[in-house]
């Protein structure tokens, strides 16, 4: 399979035991895909001296259009909702109800809100999890009320893994990235070791840092960042990363600029 890559589409390389499918050379088309999710963060609705509802709309746009187009099984907020100010969240809300797909939140250090009015906004904690049928995601707190960096409860994401040890593959969300190779990350060397040990772990997703949009690797286990879709920094383009796991248990990430013009994911087999 040669996969003819765009500079607005970056692709993680195959790694042991992960199986991505971006470069793999194969006689035969991939396998259809079973799940497909998006992972958007950082729009901080309610910042000042920023287009904010413009941010918003178009993300709900192109996240629309991905779910009549290609399919759309969730969408995954990771931080930064709002800006501060924690009665925007009912805002936030009610802005987000024009998405055609389900979805789901963590909380970001603007996400300045009890965990009382967290939880009676969205249904569940700011440390939860779910899982879709042979997956499970798990969503780790990076922050609190007073907006600080803080390393995620080690303790319960531990029992957390351990609940779907018989799972496939689990894929974290962590706003705030746990190492610190990001100007804005934070070190939490037993949250990150946690996740190097457990083979069912295939890849965590971060967000907070704007200007990242690639993927960072520890050890075996690949960090994902997605830039922005608001703010008023980060990457020249505000998009979105998409991951497409697969019947056969392979899967791919990708980030996309959905205002580009070109074609993504542009393959051909050899027989």
């Amino acid at each position: 399979m040669n996969f003819q890559r765009r500079s607005f589409l970056k692709l993680l390389p195959a790694l042991p035991g992960i199986s991505l499918l971006d470069k793999i050379e194969s006689p035969h088309a991939p396998a259809r895909i079973s799940l497909r999710f998006i992972v958007a963060s950082d729009g901080h609705y309610g910042q000042p001296n920023t287009d904010f509802k413009t941010f918003h709309s178009d993300l709900i746009g192109w996240v629309n259009r991905e779910k009549l187009q290609k399919g759309v099984d969730f969408l995954f907020f990771n931080g930064d909702l709002i800006h501060d100010e924690p009665t925007l969240l009912y805002d936030f809300k009610k802005t987000i109800s024009n998405l055609s797909v389900p979805f789901y939140v963590s909380r970001g250090n603007h996400d300045k809100v009890g965990l009382d009015v967290w939880e009676s906004t969205w249904g569940y904690p700011t440390n939860h999890s779910f899982a879709k049928g042979e997956y499970a995601f798990i969503i780790g707190d990076t922050s609190n009320e007073k907006g600080e960096y803080v390393c995620p409860n080690a303790a319960w994401l531990k029992t957390e893994i351990a609940k779907y040890s018989e799972k496939k593959g689990i894929f974290v969300f962590l706003h705030i990235t746990p190492a610190k190779w990001t100007v804005n990350g934070i070190e939490c060397k037993e949250v990150i070791e946690l996740f190097e040990k457990t083979p069912n772990v295939k890849a965590i997703f971060n967000g907070h840092d704007h200007d990242q949009d690639s993927t960072k690797i520890y050890g075996k286990k690949p960090y994902f960042f997605d830039g922005h879709f608001g703010g008023n920094w980060g990457t020249a383009y505000k998009g979105y990363r998409i991951v497409e796991i697969y019947e056969d248990h392979t899967w791919q990430s990708y980030q996309y600029n959905p205002t580009a013009a070109p074609i993504l994911n542009t393959f051909s087999g050899k027989s």
